[in-house]
């Protein structure tokens, strides 16, 4: 294989292959030219091929294994492979890991046995043996080493054979297994099979110890594959996890079940553990496994641009048909968005997403409450989204990243601090760092206590009423006003210190609703005689601490004033930002920088999304409504200001081509004529 075929593209496809024993004549209209033409037509430089899916079947000449018994063309993966490399098509492979239905049913042994027969993870049924008529997949455990020497044979098998760029090694996840193996190992490291937190500790033991060992397998055969395991989601705070992986892939597809919020959160992190990585999206209207769905191009468009801007490579999920025949349909609908990608590339090599902000992630903790272990924090994703929304460029880091790089750090409220935190937190306000901390953030882990200096000082409590009221006292933002602000949670109970200011105070209700008292609908309004209950906005310095779970509160309820309050306490720690750009909430907007070629790029996107599905049915049997992006307007003289070191020599719109500027005070401005899902702006610097 050429060096060429190794490089990780920007233009993948994963192309599923799960293919029922129920069905016959496998892949007997598979066509090598109509299968290369077909990528070609969608622009796609790179495809994910199945050597084993998820029903256990191989699609090549095992020895090890068992090929699909309705399999027409003996090495479909092999055709596959050499039709692609003859149109300089890369070929990374899919191997499934935990899901391997023919497997589970032969060793019902090898099955994950929950601990109390109910589950919370996909495909929301039970995976113990006790579910043998369930339509679903089997999970398998790793603790078994028969299993794990089987795969690993397989897999061996495959790279000898093939001699992939790398592997997707698919379906890794932690399930609190319970089988005979994990009881007995847990017992005999003192671990309790009854806490939950016990059996996580075991799962993840497991994981990463069959991840160095089938890596190390791996290389041995092919010293520089690349290897990814995948787990539905790109954990923060566990970058010991990652030190047997190639690459990252992040899975995220935005209608089916992740969101649109997903995918920026996991990217700014994934961004900062120095891995290439990829944004998984799909052809799908609804969920992987759809056939006869197909997403908007506008909305894949969106998508792959908004990966490129966020520093990711793209990969588009697709189903091949067991037939074999690739879907020309799909690769119009695809087509579009990689046709633009590619036409990108120039600009894409290379380029360093610029940001000064930064979220100190909840998740990475590894201290969160209750939450889908399998997403982002509720707390990470709003503060994320409020940054999106506000055109703030930012990354999402964990304890271990370097703070230096940062202007700004926001705690978002939940992040209780260790000791060790602690310290390199103070050590970035010593250094002149800001800080914005709300709710339970920046208090000492099982303490009522903060463990940084923020101007206030914890009365280990909250505040009487619920909900209660913010009373700015400071000119914030020009989408404030004077009045109350209702806040429909609890702050926390604090008191300033003598060198602190007080930026908005915590009224009360009249009371709090009960059935002897109650007022209007919802609740109470301020009580205008009462005494304030206390800070409830408190700067020291260039530390601003928010005595309400702010992020939360906008993540359930969405309400703007929110947004605009974090807003305000930004622009009033670090003044006006790296990007101004005049775009509606849902734009989104990113600068990268091209060092090696003297030029900065300025990405500008705008899509809204619109709710329309409201009975999606996800596998796991959760009802939950579906965002489209479908009708796109196109906007007209987007202004623009971004603070730059030196003054340009020329900035050229990529569709709008040379752009009238001018630089002064050291910021740049122009006006960007029209924007249409994206346009990028290249700065050439001196």
């Amino acid at each position: 294989m050429t060096d060429t075929l190794r490089k990780l593209r920007y233009r993948q496809i994963h192309l599923d292959f799960h293919t029922s024993e129920a069905i016959r004549s496998v892949g007997d209209q598979f066509d090598p030219q109509q299968f290369v033409e077909t990528l070609k037509e969608g622009c796609v430089d790179s495809v994910t091929l199945f050597a084993r899916c998820h029903h256990g079947w191989c699609y090549y000449p095992t020895k090890v294994a068992e090929p699909h018994p309705g399999l027409k063309r003996p090495d479909l993966l092999g055709d596959m492979i050499k039709a692609c490399h003859a149109a300089d098509i890369a070929t990374p492979i899919y191997i499934t890991v935990q899901w391997d239905e023919l497997t589970a049913r032969r060793h019902p042994e090898w099955r994950v046995m929950s601990a109390y027969n109910t589950t919370p993870h996909y495909p929301g049924q039970e995976p113990s043996t006790m579910s043998q008529l369930t339509a679903t997949w089997h999970t398998l455990c790793l603790s078994n080493q028969g299993y794990v020497d089987y795969l690993t044979e397989m897999s061996r098998e495959v790279v000898e054979r093939y001699d992939p760029p790398g592997l997707f090694m698919d379906i890794l996840g932690s399930h609190e297994c319970v089988c005979p193996k994990c009881l007995a190992s847990m017992t005999k490291k003192g671990l309790d099979p009854t806490v939950s937190k016990d059996r996580q500790a075991h799962d993840r033991e497991v994981l990463l110890k069959f991840f160095k060992e089938f890596s190390a397998a791996m290389h041995e055969i092919s010293p520089d594959l690349r290897v990814f395991y995948n787990s539905g989601h790109i954990f923060k705070g566990e970058r010991e996890r990652y030190d047997d992986y190639g690459h990252l892939e992040l899975e995220s597809l935005p209608t089916g079940g992740w969101g649109y919020d997903h995918f920026p959160t996991s990217a700014r992190y994934a961004d900062t553990l120095g891995f290439d990585f990829l944004g998984m999206t799909g052809k799908f209207h609804t969920h992987w496994g759809e056939f006869g769905g197909f997403k908007r191009p506008e909305a894949l468009i969106y998508e792959c641009c908004h990966m490129v801007a966020l520093g990711a490579r793209c990969s588009i999920g697709d189903q091949l048909h067991p037939n074999g025949a690739m879907s020309p349909a799909t690769y119009a609908t695809i087509r579009p968005a990689y046709a633009r990608v590619q036409a990108l590339e120039p600009y894409l090599d290379g380029a360093v997403y610029q940001r000064e902000v930064a979220i100190l992630s909840v998740e990475s903790t590894g201290l969160a409450g209750d939450w889908d272990a399998g997403r982002n924090h509720e707390c990470d994703d709003a503060a994320a989204r409020m940054l999106l929304e506000l055109k703030i460029p930012f990354d999402v880091i964990d304890a271990q990243a370097s703070f230096d790089d940062y202007r700004l750090l926001v705690l978002p409220d939940e992040l209780r601090l260790d000791a060790q935190m602690a310290d390199k937190l103070r050590a970035f306000q010593q250094a002149g760092g800001a800080v914005i901390a709300t709710g339970e953030s920046g208090l000492a882990v099982g303490e009522e206590r903060f463990a940084i200096d923020l101007g206030v000082q914890h009365l280990g409590a909250q505040v009487a009423r619920d909900p209660s009221y913010i009373r700015l006292l400071d000119d914030l933002h020009p989408g404030l006003h004077d009045e109350p602000i209702v806040l429909y949670d609890r702050a926390q109970s604090v008191e300033m210190e003598d060198d602190s200011v007080v930026l908005a105070e915590c009224l009360p209700s009249y009371f709090d609703r009960r059935w002897d008292h109650f007022c209007s609908h919802l609740h109470a309004p301020h009580d205008p005689g009462a005494e304030a209950l206390g800070p409830a906005i408190v700067q020291k310095g260039t530390s601003i601490y928010v005595s309400y779970k702010l992020f939360n509160a906008y993540s359930r309820l969405g309400q703007p004033i929110y947004k605009y309050i974090f807003a305000g306490l930004i622009r009033r720690l670090i003044g006006e930002g790296l990007v101004d750009v005049a775009l509606p909430s849902a734009g989104r907007v990113s600068l990268t920088r091209q060092e090696d070629k003297g030029r900065d790029i300025l990405h500008l996107l705008y899509a809204p999304t619109q709710v329309r599905g409201k009975g999606i049915s996800d596998p796991d049997g959760v009802m939950r409504p579906i965002e489209i992006i479908e009708d796109v307007p196109e906007l007209r003289d987007v202004a623009v200001s971004i603070r730059l070191d030196s003054q340009p020599k020329t900035v050229t719109g990529f569709d709008a081509g040379p752009l009238d500027w001018e630089y002064s005070d050291g910021r740049l401005t122009f006006t960007v004529p029209k924007l249409y899902i994206h346009e990028a702006v290249i700065i050439e610097r001196p």
